[in-house]
């Protein structure tokens, strides 16, 4: 705003681009003013992580001021898990911007989730790593509380689903009971169904205590194709309703990612609950997991009425939805959660002829 003040009504759109002011042409007591009050922490460091040069706001965002961090590896106040995750996945060669979500410990020994851009760049005639970081820890709290409120909203839509299915078995368990009661040869033939029957309703109330849980935030190198197998059994129940079957296919070898495990599993939840609640008709979903050279690729395609192309692009915004009961929170969080693990998602439709979300997550290169 400061180069448009008291200017004559005359000035032309011209004149007044070129006397932008830059931030760089500001006074130093401004500057000073600039660095100490903002919301970002701007770092310079060498390739080992010593840190050569911080700004002023850390003093407010973390509480330490700049001599007790000047010189001092970066990796000290980093978590353990994304100090490793940066050390691997951090290209030093590339000279593009790299996000990554970390956290950082502040002077009381807490730990602040930062979103963080790295760059490498030239500073005083060597190649130094710029780094430039937001505290988005209320924005974590506030998609933690929506995921939440999804996650019990899917819970509760699944339970009568589950019910009938945990009631098959244990049908099954009393009359086995009441066999073995008669006195029946065979026992341990019964036995081993038993056991089946038991597992199978253990498998069940595992994958609908896991959805009410609240969501982790711990990466680890994961198998999608359990993952998703497991998915697969908690939804079937639902599918069964709606007359769809479920059919998972997959490479000989296993994808694994370095992933958060409830978070990624709730992505595919999602987006496999949306495929089957658009099917009113019944028919299949398709679930494909392919192993790219760089990527594992989990491809959902459903034979529902499909998207119109003009909705495509809004459906990743917040509370649009084709859905007449549905929330619009479902896919935002779960692009969100894709998002945050540097990857992406896809959609395909073509109206009357099903869609096909595709997830793309990075692998965890040894």
């Amino acid at each position: 705003m400061l180069n448009y003040v008291d200017q004559p009504d005359s000035t032309s759109v011209n004149d007044e681009v070129e006397k932008n002011i830059m931030l760089s042409d500001l006074p130093k007591n401004i500057l000073d003013k600039v660095e100490s009050n903002g919301f970002d922490l701007i770092c310079i460091s060498d390739y080992s992580g010593k840190i050569e040069y911080i700004s002023e706001s850390v003093r407010r965002v973390l509480g330490f001021n700049k001599a007790q961090l000047t010189g001092k590896s970066v990796f000290r106040y980093i978590m353990r898990n994304d100090q490793k995750y940066v050390r691997k996945y951090f290209d030093i060669n590339n000279s593009q911007e790299q996000k990554f979500y970390i956290h950082i410990r502040n002077q009381i020994g807490r730990f602040i989730v930062f979103e963080t851009v790295l760059q490498v760049i030239n500073w005083n005639g060597e190649k130094k790593i710029l780094s430039l970081s937001r505290d988005i820890s209320d924005k974590k709290q506030a998609e933690e509380m929506l995921i939440r409120s999804e996650k019990m909203s899917i819970a509760g839509q699944l339970a009568a689903g589950i019910a009938h299915e945990i009631r098959n078995p244990l049908t099954s368990l009393k009359g086995f009971v009441q066999l073995l009661q008669g006195g029946i040869n065979s026992k341990e033939e019964y036995y081993k169904i038993m056991m089946d029957e038991i597992d199978k309703i253990n498998t069940i109330t595992s994958e609908l205590l896991f959805i009410s849980k609240p969501m982790t935030d711990d990466k680890n190198d994961e198998n999608i194709n359990k993952m998703l197998h497991d998915v697969m059994t908690l939804l079937k129940t639902q599918a069964n309703l709606f007359d769809i079957d479920l059919v998972l296919e997959a490479d000989d070898e296993d994808c694994i990612v370095y992933c958060d495990r409830s978070q990624i599993k709730q992505v595919f939840i999602n987006l496999i609950k949306n495929a089957i609640e658009e099917m009113t008709d019944g028919g299949m979903i398709h679930v494909l997991i392919k192993n790219n050279e760089k990527e594992c690729e989990i491809a959902i395609k459903d034979q529902g009425p499909g998207i119109p192309k003009h909705l495509i692009h809004k459906l990743k915004e917040p509370f649009f939805t084709t859905k007449k009961n549905g929330t619009g929170l479902g896919l935002m969080i779960s692009n969100q959660i894709i998002d945050n693990h540097s990857g992406r998602l896809e959609i395909e439709s073509e109206n009357g002829q099903g869609s096909t979300f595709s997830i793309f997550l990075p692998f965890n290169e040894k």
